[in-house]
Parts: C-alpha cells; structure tokens; sequence
C-alpha cells in the first residue's frame, strides 16, 4: 500500500465529500506554504500517516536525522528511536497519546542514519478533516543536545556544588530568604548548631542568637546591614539546640539576581569557641610574661636600693653607737636614741624592700601547712577581729612543702590584716587549704606539677581591675595616709616567689576577694614540729541550724583539737558526707529545717559510713525522745545545754 495516498483513499470514501474538491490542485499559497516549510532545516517537520509511516521530509529532516526523502519516505517512524526506547513502546505510545489527548510533546535521545545520537525535542500533533477523521500526524522535531548538554553540564555543577556545600562539615552553610527564613542547611550546620534540616528550614534564623542578642534586635540588624551594604560580618555566642553555647565567626553575604532585586543571603558560620579559648590563653600568657618582667625589674631596682640604703643605715648606726658612748645620758644622748629608733625603723623597711627583691635570707624546711595553720590560728583569729566571722576549710592529708616557717605565717597574718580591713563593717573570712594538680602556665608561669594552695577569702569590698594590676607593687596602697605602707602584698609576692610559688587574686568590686598562695609540694611528710600541737587529730561536722548554738559547738569541739566543718540543716551535711569521706564525728541537733531531722541524718551517715561517731543534741528528756522517736536508743545522745565535759565524756563512750 502506498501511505502517501492513503489519506486521499480514506477521504474519498467518504460520502459527502466531492471528488473534485478532494483532488484539486494545490493553489498558489499552499504552494507558498509547501515551499516553506521544505526550505526551513533548523526544524524536522514531517508527515506520519495513521500508522506512524513518513509521507513527507523536510530540508531540516534531511539534516538532522542525515536520510533523504527517498531514503525515508514509506517507513516507520520508529526507525528514528532507539532501541531501548522501541523495546517499551514509546513510538507506539507517543502516537496514541497524540491520538488521544490531541497531543504529544517529549524529549529523548533519536538515532541519525550513521547511528549517531541526538537529544531531540519532539511535538507530534494529529490531523483530523473537518468532521474529525484521524488523515495522519505532523510531526516536528528539534536537535537540542547543546541545550541539553549545557543544562546537563549545569544540573551537574549544581550537583557537585551541593555535594561540596553537604560535604562541609566545619563550616554551617545555609541560605536565607530576604525576610530571614532558613531555606536550606548544609552537614555543618546540623554538627555545629545540633538541628536537623527538617528542624529548622521554614524557620527565622534568629532561633540561634542568645535571648540578650535577640532582645537588642541584632538578627534583624545584621539583616538590615547586609541588604543595604551587601555584607555583615559578626562574631558573638551563638545558641545550640541543646542550649549550650558556642562562639561564632559568622557573614551574611546578600545575593541578587541579573537585574539587581534581593534573592536572600547566604551565610556561613564557623565555631571559634577554641581558637578564642586559645587566644585568650596566649594573651593571659603574654599578661603573666609582662607582668613577671615587670615585677623582675622593680625587684632588681628595690633590692639595689634596699642594700644602698642598708649600707647608709649601718653607717648611721655606728655612728650613733659612737655619740652614745661619747655622751651618755645628756639631752644629746636622748636625741641619738630618737635617731637610733629611727634607723631601726629603716632596717625594718628596707627587710621589707629585700623581701619583695626575693633577696631575704630563707630558712626554708619541710612543713606541713595545715600544722603550721594550727598553731598560728589563735594569732591569726585575734588578728581578725571581733567583728569578722573566721572560718578554717582546711583538706585533710595535705602535702608537704618546703618554706620559711616565720615568713609563711608573716604571710598568712599579712593577708587576714588586709581582709579584715577590707570589711570594715564585718563579714566572713576564710582560710583554705588544698591540693591542685596544676598543667603547665595553668597559674602564672608556673611549671605543671603538684601544689599546695592557700587561699585567704573575704566578703569585703573587693577590687578594681586596675588596683589588681598594682597590687603586688611596693609602696602602692588604696589606704588612707598612715593606714599602710603598700609593702604588705610586695613581701607576700616576693617570699612565695622565692619559694618557687605565685600569687593569684581573684576579686570583684562589691564581691571580695580571694588571694591564693601556690607552693610546690615535696614528696617526703613534714615532720611534726617539736613543741607544737599536731592540727586536728580528728574532724568533726556540726549540723545545726541555730547559729549561736553552733558558734558555741564549733568553740568546745575547737578546744578539744578537732577540725571542724559546719553545715546549716541535714540536707547540707549528707551532701558533705558524699563528698568528704575523711569525717570522724558527726554531731547534729535532732530538730532541724528542710525535710531531715538530725535522726533521719544520723542513720543516712551511719549508713554510708559505719564507723563514723555520731552523737544527736536535743532538749528533750531521753524517755519522751524515746516515745517521740523510735528506734533513736542506737545513737548517743546529749541533752542540752550541754557543757565540754559532756562531749568529751559522749566522745569516750562512742564507739
């Protein structure tokens, strides 16, 4: 059968159809049309029959798909697809779809007569007479593999740039809308900032500001910035998921598109948290190194002058010592002892001076501190006055060190004189002993290793930055004219210098401040010095919630040589018994606050440690506290107001 006629067959057959107007001769403008669409080569157009057989082939045909009219006409158009296209059946079900849905349009790789490929884009339309007969199909086709490829080459450029972007992981990339609606999230911003994707897209960026950066308008801010100067560059705390918080490097860089209007941002963000901690760290390290020249240079320029000055003093001495004897007991003989009392009082400064220089003489001997603490404690408490509540928080089996027995506790009375001065109107003053393990320049310069700290607390007024700068530097002083000499922490500074230590404050205007002495322990034990009391045998806690009943338990069981450690109700000492396993008494008043009876404190400490002594005060007779509380016969008790022969007798008696 030949197709090209077949649609003139069909059409003849139709019984209202003329045969003349069927057959007539093509006029002059379909001739037109014919022409054109012949001539036109970036387009295939072409006819199908009803079957899909080429009836007609334009010059654009010819050149795409390389057949000539004669080559091609007659054939399947199924000719062009390839093989796995023809194995599912896409010609046939392109020609059905044309058929009935009025339409088919499709992209897809077509095969040249050399068997060469190309992406073409196809419509295929149907071709019904004027009382709808299906005559054939007009097919156009269009070579579009350079679109394709470039769209190809781009999808993939798009892809490796999001695998990139997915790939980071040090780095939080996402984008935002204009208005600061996160759009996408990258791998590193789930790790940095702990969401999920599914967790945060949709939502305003401001989520990972803290509430005082949210609160000062700062996301809007950055936004407002970055729109109007095209960037915004910010480092600050940023929030986590978990609320935890991380210190951000962060840029908000505006993106437009070709013709100038605002897509959104793009921002990155990167978790400096260490490098800050690390420069931080560098800079208190250049601060100590400053600091340590600084102090070692006004060391060098004091001690000098302070054996310039010894020098001139000796002179002066002998020469007084000369006078005296040459003028005994006249007026002359008075004004030399004025003037040797005043020379005596520049030997005492210039000790002063030569103790800051690090250049004093030490009697440097193994000691335990908490030994040494113990027996200066009476002068130390005088020294704090009336007014000010002294507390010793002193560690149980603290190492040994080697210092100067008299110049440590010039130090320690030098430092409980200025706390006590800096609560002129009382407070609470603490003594403190422990042991630190310290990592290299953790304190100062000072090398890693083992150390003993004493730390002397105060609830005072507490200093400025600036103050603390000076602080250590001779004759500087906040005090009145006559109140000091300023030479008080310069000596402090200077003898634990020498004994291979530092010095560190910590204080806040309004706070007070906490003055810590570091000194390297030595291995061997101290030896217990002859004549002195060994500091606290045993350590005792006193739970009780009335102060002045517990000053006055805290002084008997003081009396009796034990460390004392004081708690306010049950729930504070069981939370000390957790942690301090080295307590040998509990003594704790039966009725007390918060929920835990001193009863109820006693089982809970017998319980976790059984060989602890306890013994329970109350005011109750033993009979009705029987009746009032079961059971309480297994624990010793006194009745109050006791007296220190009835400790120490409950004290003998427990086991």
């Amino acid at each position: 059968m030949n197709n090209s006629t077949q649609p003139d067959e069909k059409l003849s057959e139709e019984p209202n159809e003329k045969p003349k107007e069927i057959r007539r001769a093509p006029t002059g403008y379909e001739q037109r049309f014919d022409l054109l669409v012949a001539s036109i080569t970036d387009y295939a157009i072409y006819m199908l029959d009803t079957e899909g057989h080429v009836s007609s082939w334009n010059a654009g045909a010819q050149r795409f798909k390389g057949y000539e009219a004669q080559d091609i006409i007659g054939q399947h158009f199924s000719r062009f697809y390839t093989d796995e296209d023809k194995a599912t059946g896409l010609p046939q079900r392109a020609l059905r779809a044309a058929r009935e849905e009025g339409r088919f349009e499709g992209e897809g790789w077509r095969v040249r007569k050399d068997g060469t490929r190309f992406w073409a884009s196809v419509v295929i339309d149907p071709i019904r007479t004027p009382d709808g007969t299906l005559v054939g199909f007009a097919k156009i086709t269009r070579d579009i593999t350079e679109r394709m490829t470039a769209q190809e080459a781009l999808r993939e450029s798009e892809q490796r740039f999001r695998l990139l972007v997915q790939g980071v992981t040090d780095y939080a990339l996402y984008m935002l809308s204009p208005e600061g609606i996160i759009t996408n999230w990258n791998a590193g911003a789930q790790r940095i900032k702990g969401y999920a994707e599914r967790e945060v897209v949709g939502t305003h960026y401001r989520r990972f500001f803290t509430e005082e950066d949210r609160a000062a308008g700062l996301p809007e801010q950055a936004i407002e910035t970055a729109t109007r100067t095209g960037r915004y560059e910010s480092e600050g705390w940023r929030v986590r998921r978990d609320g935890s918080r991380f210190y951000a490097h962060a840029v908000l860089d505006a993106i437009h598109d070709e013709a100038g209007d605002l897509l959104g941002f793009a921002k990155i963000t990167r978790d400096i948290t260490e490098q800050r901690k690390a420069a931080q760290s560098l800079e208190q390290t250049r601060s100590a190194l400053f600091q340590a020249q600084k102090m070692e240079a006004i060391g060098q320029l004091t001690g000098g002058i302070a054996h310039d000055f010894n020098n001139l003093l000796a002179v002066l001495s002998s020469g007084i010592d000369i006078l005296h004897a040459q003028q005994p007991g006249s007026t002359a003989g008075r004004v030399l002892d004025s003037m040797r009392r005043a020379v005596e009082r520049g030997a005492l400064l210039t000790q002063q001076l030569l103790a800051f220089a690090r250049q004093q003489p030490l009697a440097a001997a193994t000691h335990q501190i908490n030994t040494l603490v113990g027996a200066f404690e009476p002068v130390l408490r005088r020294a704090s006055g009336p007014q000010v509540s002294f507390l010793f928080d002193l560690s149980p089996r603290l190492a040994s060190v080697s210092v100067d027995e008299a110049r440590f506790e010039a130090t320690i009375l030098n430092l409980v004189v200025n706390a006590r001065d800096a609560m002129p109107e009382g407070g609470t003053l603490t003594l403190e002993t422990r042991n630190v393990d310290l990592k290299n320049n953790e304190v100062g310069a000072l090398p890693a290793g083992q150390y003993v700290r004493v730390t002397v607390r105060d609830t005072g007024t507490g200093m400025s930055p600036e103050v603390v700068a000076r602080a250590f530097e001779p004759f500087f002083t906040t005090k009145p004219v006559g109140k000091g000499t300023g030479l008080g922490l310069s000596q402090v500074y200077g003898f634990i210098a020498q004994s291979g230590g530092d010095v560190i404050i910590e204080t806040a205007l309004g706070e007070g401040t906490a003055i810590s002495l570091y000194l390297p322990a030595v291995a061997e034990a101290g030896p217990v010095d002859a004549g002195l009391p060994s500091l606290r045998s045993e350590r005792v806690l006193i739970a009780e919630d009335d102060k002045l009943v517990m000053a006055v338990a805290c002084e008997l069981f003081e009396t009796m040589g034990y460390d004392v450690v004081t708690a306010p109700d049950g729930v504070a000492a069981l939370r000390i018994l957790e942690r301090d396993t080295a307590i040998d008494v509990l003594f704790t008043d039966l009725m007390m606050p918060n929920g835990m009876t001193g009863l109820d404190l006693a089982r809970a400490a017998r319980a976790r440690h059984p060989a602890m002594k306890i013994i329970i005060a109350s005011g109750y007779p033993q009979a009705a506290l029987q009746q009032e509380q079961p059971g309480s016969t297994e624990f010793s008790f006194v009745g109050k107001p006791y007296r220190l022969a009835d400790l120490a007798r409950h004290l003998r008696a427990t086991s």
